[in-house]
């Protein structure tokens, strides 16, 4: 299975969205395509001046952009916040 699926939590919204994320992809690339759908989404009022992060919602920890979904142990049913 080359997707996942995790719950993200976007605190400027208040909501959560569920998205199906492929593993291969590098963090920094998860992000842009989730601010795109966020954006499209939420009547395009989501539009951050800086590039947010992606934080595990459970520890806090934030995930390095650098990585893959794979190397950061992201795994199905990951809850996620977008700052």
């Amino acid at each position: 299975m080359n997707k996942i699926l995790v719950t993200v939590y976007v605190p400027a919204l208040e909501e959560n969205y569920d998205f199906w994320i492929p593993i291969n992809k590098k963090i920094y690339r998860i992000i842009l395509l989730l601010i795109k759908i966020i954006n499209e989404t939420s009547g395009d009022y989501y539009r951050p001046t800086t590039m947010p992060l992606l934080y595990d919602k459970l520890t806090a920890q934030a995930y390095d952009i650098n990585l893959t979904v794979k190397d950061n142990q992201i795994g199905n049913g990951t809850q996620m916040i977008l700052i």
